[in-house]
């Protein structure tokens, strides 16, 4: 469907057109013109299809309209759970709104207050924020919500994970009873769906994709590994392949990502860390380089992370696999963008058993287990599911080798399997690695703490 059988404003279209747009994505087929109507929406759509647009568009094409109300305030208000998140919302809203008097401002963490005092003090269309900081400001009356027409709710479902759920039902309290909201998430049922119940009139309930369907345009590869040393000596050779253009190495904490960061750096590679112990203009400069492609490995966290919208990505690396099944989804979502294809390997020890149980049976596919001759992992537990856990095996086949090969080449299983949703069936039980003590030479496993 083209963007002129949405019935949008000429001088959104105008903007569409000179971005190069022509057709809606599937998700914006159905949520815009639902949304141009005025009904509230519940929608769930893979990240990398246009779910910015889906909101953004008819938020826009109502400002098209004047108000009639004198209020400096937002008509439109849309919160993030972070400052990467805000930032890309941010840029989608002036690049649709170039050709509408739409004045977008950003308010979240990390920047300094006089700054955003400034801004709103000048009065704005489009109020991109996050929740902590724009209660600071709720707080302090520096905002007015009398002339609130949409509300949108991005990414609710990591709001609610990061513990903004108080927050977002405070500033939707604090906003006009008639306005119209839409709530996007990567889940619509459980603590999201109590809470549209709470904030929505009678939604409209949009799934374009489950996570059972999600990402077939992603190589999805596991690695077994023995201790912290051998899980260094993988990652050096999956970033040695020349066909690897830029890769996000997460981690489970701000400290393992400056670290690691570090040391890729010495080693060659350009390299940098992304966190959220980083001040805005920082995190801003490192996502600049990103962009701009001098940087070729970034190592972030999942909160630093989140909203990261490169096409360059070709891979994306849990060196840390994610304790919330979901945000494996949102971290292997940074590849394989706009169409492109995509890499995404993982890492796993014995103790890394339940959480790679949680990823494998949310997502419905079985990682394919490989291993690169000579990097093979040493030891082996019994098989089997982690205690306590109901259903099935996740995983039913044996790690094979590659060839130590991370190219786009996915016709190389040993089986005749092509991809991850298949690979390595082969009847035997699962196995993994008990933890083992690190070699002579390697490094020792940092300490975690909380991200």
């Amino acid at each position: 469907m083209s963007f002129e059988k949405l019935n949008l404003h000429p001088s959104i279209l105008k903007s569409i057109q000179e971005a190069g747009y022509t057709e809606a994505t599937p998700i914006q087929q159905q949520a815009i013109p639902a949304a141009l109507a005025g009904r509230d929406l519940m929608a769930s759509a893979q990240t990398g299809t246009g779910k910015t647009a889906a909101f953004m568009l008819p938020a826009l094409n109502r400002i098209a309209t004047p108000s009639a109300s004198n209020s400096r305030g937002p008509r439109v208000l849309v919160l993030t759970p972070t400052r990467e998140l805000a930032a890309q919302v941010n840029d989608a809203a002036r690049k649709y709104g170039k050709f509408m008097r739409a004045r977008t401002v950003s308010i979240v963490g990390g920047m300094p207050y006089p700054v955003q005092n400034k801004l709103l003090s000048q009065g704005v269309d489009i109020l991109v924020a996050t929740p902590g900081r724009l209660i600071d400001h709720m707080e302090r009356g520096r905002i007015d919500f009398s002339r609130l027409e949409v509300l949108v709710l991005d990414e609710a479902d990591r709001m609610l994970d990061m513990g903004f759920i108080d927050d977002v039902e405070r500033i939707a309290a604090a906003t006009p009873a008639s306005r119209q909201t839409l709530l996007f998430s990567a889940t619509l049922d459980g603590t999201i769906g109590k809470l549209a119940a709470r904030l929505l009139k009678d939604p409209q309930r949009i799934e374009i994709s489950t996570a059972q369907t999600r990402h077939t345009q992603i190589e999805q590869k596991l690695h077994y590994v023995d201790n912290i040393g051998h899980k260094h000596k993988i990652l050096n050779h999956i970033l040695a392949d020349v066909e690897l253009r830029q890769a996000i190495v997460f981690t489970a904490t701000k400290r393992e990502a400056d670290s690691l960061a570090e040391d890729l750096y010495a080693a060659g590679h350009k390299a940098a860390a992304l966190h959220g112990d980083m001040n805005q203009s920082a995190r801003n400069r490192t996502i600049t380089k990103l962009r701009h492609g001098d940087i070729r490995v970034l190592v972030a966290t999942d909160v630093a992370a989140r909203g990261i919208d490169v096409n360059g990505i070709t891979h994306v690396i849990n060196f840390d696999l994610p304790k919330v099944a979901e945000d494996y989804v949102h971290r292997i979502g940074r590849t394989g963008r706009a169409g492109n294809t995509g890499i995404a390997v993982s890492f796993a020890s014995s103790a890394d058993r339940r959480h790679l149980y949680g990823i494998e049976r949310l997502t419905g596919q079985r990682l394919e287990a490989i291993i690169i001759p000579g990097l093979e992992p040493q030891q082996r537990a019994s098989s089997g599911k982690p205690a306590g856990a109901g259903g099935k095996k996740p995983y039913a086949g044996k790690p094979r080798s590659n060839g130590g090969g991370y190219g786009g080449n996915r016709n190389h299983s040993a089986n005749g399997n092509t991809g991850g949703n298949n690979a390595g069936a082969t009847g035997e039980k699962k196995k993994f690695w008990h933890d083992a003590k690190p070699a002579a030479g390697n490094r020792p496993q940092r300490a975690r703490r909380p991200v």
